[in-house]
Formats: C-alpha cells, sequence, structure tokens
C-alpha cells in the first residue's frame, strides 16, 4: 500500500471542513441592519429585496432598523458583528461622507468594512417654498447674494450626500444659505412645503409630488440629465455650473474580514434580485433606479467615493463633531 507523507494527508483533513464551510453558507438567518428609520430609502431597499435574497439563500433575513448618530449607530453595531456573512450593512452616501466631516468614528469605513453590493441610485433636486422670489437656479442665486446668510435650506440631515451637496454648491455659487438639517427627507419636505425652510435639496421623490400640487417650485436636478419624473426642470450643469453631478446611492456592505465565497454569494443573489420584475418596481415606486455594481466594483467605488468626499469637505470647511 502506498503511503502518503502526513503533512499530506494534514492537508486533506484541514481543507474538508474548510470545503464543508463554503458550501454550507449561509447556515442561519441573515441580519441585515438598516442605519436610518423605518420608510427611509435604506429600509425601504432593505425589506424589498429580503424576500426574494430569503428564497434564494434558504433563511430567513431579519431586517433591523438602528438609526442615530448620522448613521454612525448602525454602522458601529455592524462593524463590531461576527465576519461570517450574516450580518449585511445597507449604506447610503453618509457611509463615505462621515468620515471625511466627523473626526471621531468608533470604526474605519475603508478597514472595517468590504464592499457586497451597490443597489441603487437617484438625484438631488433643489427646489423652493412657492413665496421665494426665485423661479431658476440663477435667480436663487442673485437672491442668496442680496440676502447673505438669511435663506435657510432644509436636508436630510447632517453629514448626508444632500448636506454634502448642499456646501458644495453654496462654495461654487459663492452664497451662504443656512444649513437646517432634518432627520430624512421626508420631514425636510414638510418643513419647505409649509414655509418654515425656504431651500429644499432632497430626493426626487419627495419632489416630485409636491411639484405637481404646487406646493413646491422645483429649479434644477443634480444630475448630468434630465430627468422623466421633472422632465422641464433643468440640470445644475445647465444653470451655469457645468460637470455638476452628483447623486444619491445605496449598497450593502459586511465586515471586512467576511470570507469570500460568502461575499461573492450575497453580491451574486443581490444582483439578482434586482433584475426581477417586482423589486424594480418598487425601487422605481420610491423614486429610485436600480445601479447594480458587484462587490469588487463596489469596494473600490467606495475608496473614491471617499477621496473624493474628503476633497469637497476640505474645501468648504465641513465638520461635524
Amino acid at each position: 500500500m502506498r503511503r502518503f507523507p502526513c503533512y499530506v494527508c494534514a492537508a486533506v483533513l484541514l481543507g474538508i471542513p474548510m470545503a464543508v464551510h463554503a458550501q454550507t453558507y449561509p447556515s442561519k438567518p441573515i441580519r441585515i441592519i438598516a442605519p436610518f428609520p423605518p420608510g427611509a430609502g435604506t429600509d425601504t431597499l432593505a425589506r424589498t429585496l429580503s424576500g426574494p435574497l430569503s428564497k434564494a439563500l434558504g433563511q430567513n433575513i431579519i431586517v433591523e432598523n438602528r438609526p442615530g448618530a448620522g448613521t454612525v449607530v448602525g454602522t458601529e453595531v455592524a462593524a463590531r458583528s461576527p465576519a461570517d456573512g450574516h450580518t449585511v450593512l445597507i449604506i447610503a452616501n453618509s457611509f463615505t461622507i462621515n468620515p471625511a466631516v466627523r473626526s471621531k468614528l468608533p470604526y474605519d469605513a475603508l478597514k472595517d468594512f468590504t464592499g457586497v453590493a451597490r443597489i441603487a441610485s437617484t438625484p438631488m433636486v433643489f427646489s423652493v417654498h412657492p413665496s421665494v422670489p426665485a423661479k431658476t437656479l440663477k435667480e436663487l442665486i442673485v437672491l442668496a447674494r442680496a440676502r447673505p446668510g438669511e435663506i435657510t435650506y432644509a436636508s436630510s440631515g447632517a453629514g448626508t450626500g444632500h448636506h454634502l451637496a448642499g456646501e458644495l454648491f453654496k462654495s461654487l455659487a459663492k452664497i451662504d444659505m443656512i444649513h437646517v438639517p432634518y432627520q430624512g427627507g421626508a420631514p425636510a419636505t414638510l418643513a419647505v412645503v409649509g414655509g418654515h425652510t425656504s431651500v429644499l435639496l432632497v430626493n426626487v421623490l419627495s419632489v416630485a409630488p409636491q411639484a405637481a400640487a404646487g406646493r413646491l417650485r422645483p429649479l434644477a436636478v443634480t444630475s448630468l440629465e434630465r430627468i422623466d419624473v421633472l422632465k422641464d426642470v433643468p440640470t445644475v450643469a445647465e444653470s451655469g455650473f457645468p460637470g455638476f453631478d452628483t447623486s444619491i446611492w445605496f449598497g450593502s456592505v459586511v465586515p471586512a474580514a467576511t470570507p469570500k465565497e460568502a461575499v461573492n454569494r450575497l453580491s451574486a443573489e443581490i444582483l439578482r434580485a434586482l433584475q426581477l420584475p417586482e423589486v424594480k418596481d418598487v425601487v422605481n415606486k420610491v423614486g429610485l433606479n436600480v445601479a447594480g455594481l458587484p462587490a469588487a466594483e463596489f469596494d473600490a467605488f467606495l475608496r473614491v467615493e471617499l477621496r473624493n468626499n474628503e476633497k469637497i469637505a476640505r474645501a468648504v470647511s465641513l465638520r461635524i463633531d
């Protein structure tokens, strides 16, 4: 009988449980952490994807809302979770903005997490209360220059993509508007509709129905191209700021040490779910566009976003501490 060296036997024996582990993922329910309140974009996406993912992965999907501190609370919970592929964090722009504007975070966005998939994106809209005497973005700039420090603009919160875009626009337009952060796009929209704040910068979904009812006047969208739901509204780029292109995006990450097999499986199933008609329908109804990116590409995207946000934050002297 032929004898094999002991180290060969040991390697084979060590390889068996590794193979079994890879084949049995997931082995328990998967928790999706949404660091925003129920009803927010991240929460809606998490709950929309939970059904198809549960079916594809053969495990229950539990959506857990952990809002607070500009998504820091939920993100820290995810960072401290076991890196076994059974905890997924749904993220938005704030994931790459917080490191650029907050001096102390209880986690490292790049070292503690790895990208799984980008999910969706949407442009933002500058709009005003009908009482504001500005029918174009240029007229708003003229008004703001005539009344420095008097005009307020509402966003979905400090350190969000809306906030950073607003500060970038202020810097480029050389105007001084006061930022008023709210706990989400819905309360920010209601504040401007009620006349408590003059200018609004939030997602398309929040603005479109109010604009149709005459309760808001949209001035410009932040994408490079006009959008169908507000087809008569020009872009910021068309309004005198060539190249201005910012959007709100959503994606998913897991703790950095998560096995690659689990990351790739999650990524593939999320991207597959995004192609389902029932998922696309919900995504579109909440004013988003499916914008899938696989794990490696999304991870690279996050790193570029962080670098860009750091540059913008420095340029506009934006800090939140």
